[in-house]
């Protein structure tokens, strides 16, 4: 069986990432963070390869990847190409160090998956990113062209989602072994001044102090999320609320009003609206306009976290929109 469905190109297409490198550079802020830090929720190297049925699809594919792209084996005992592909791909989930999750799913055993996906012959290969499922390849494939399409996946996921994968601890799971303590940070009065000029409504004031200590520490996840805050209330503070929302009711594809409207629903606690509101935008519109809507959506996810199950369930709309 020959390979096909390899390129992701068309994926790739669909929307401009005007801010790709940043975008790209944020993720591995993160990552660099977490694993300095002993890596919260740090996974064994082993844990990157699962095995998924029916019953668990949805938490271990669907929910994981909002924070990782997943990529689907679908395989079978019977099947001679499985025999050779499979361990392949788990060599490089191992070898990409949590940049994607590998699910394996027999097919004998859960048909109704291998129905859901459409397969007509195995192995095939899929990936889920954001909730959205996407197709790779069927049948054997050289290890280049597997590569390159993995590079692919994971550019997407950091450039669309600001996915930033799994951090991996080889120690993770030993017997004995003592977790990890996080290093305590040489930012403590920084970021308490900092703290205090968001709670004096000195937002100017939050917004440097936040940004010398990323400077230093750019991925410092107190600093960040207190950035994106200030960042926040510094937008609203001068919007006369009752103008904003009728010039967005008014105009449905003005993106700059959507925004504006947006930053207002998400101060006054409507967090879904605001998320609603720019995952339509986004929808809407095209090129500079529609990643300016995606960017600030990525933003406002800053703001209320990334463990948030209304981030997961925006991230999913987002995909459903731009895929």
């Amino acid at each position: 069986m020959q390979p096909r469905n390899m390129s992701m190109s068309g994926v790739v297409d669909l929307a401009a990432v005007k801010a790709a490198g940043e975008a790209k550079a944020k993720a591995e802020q993160a990552r660099a963070e977490a694993a300095r830090t002993g890596g919260a929720g740090a996974v064994s190297p082993a844990a990157l390869v699962i095995d998924v049925d029916e019953a668990g699809f949805e938490r271990d594919v669907l929910q994981r990847s909002a924070e990782v792209p997943v990529v689907i084996d679908f395989w079978a005992e019977w099947c001679e190409p499985c025999k050779q592909l499979g361990p392949l791909l788990e060599r490089l989930a191992v070898e990409y160090n949590g940049r994607f999750l590998l699910a394996k799913v027999d097919v004998d055993a859960n048909q109704m998956l291998m129905q859901q996906f459409g397969i007509q012959g195995i192995p095939a290969v899929f990936a889920v990113v954001a909730g959205q499922a996407l197709p790779l390849f069927q049948g054997a494939a050289p290890e280049a062209q597997i590569r390159e399409t993995l590079d692919q996946l994971i550019q997407v996921g950091e450039e669309r989602f600001g996915l930033t994968g799994i951090v991996v601890d080889p120690d993770a799971g030993a017997p004995g072994a003592a977790p990890a303590e996080a290093p305590a940070g040489p930012y403590d009065a920084l970021l308490e001044a900092a703290a205090s000029a968001l709670d004096a409504n000195d937002f100017g004031g939050a917004i440097q102090a936040y940004k010398n200590v990323l400077v230093d520490d750019p991925g410092n996840p107190e600093a960040k999320l207190g950035l994106a805050q200030a960042e926040l209330l510094g937008r609203v503070q001068s919007l006369d609320p009752q103008a904003v929302r009728k010039e967005a009711a008014d105009n449905p594809g003005d993106v700059d009003a959507q925004i504006a409207a947006a930053d207002l629903d998400l101060v006054g606690g409507h967090v879904e609206d605001a998320f609603g509101r720019l995952v339509e935008a986004v929808r809407r519109t095209a090129g500079d306009d529609r990643n300016t809507a995606r960017l600030r959506l990525l933003e406002l996810f800053e703001v209320i976290g990334p463990e948030d199950p209304r981030v997961t369930a925006a991230r999913t709309a987002l995909a459903r929109v731009l895929f």
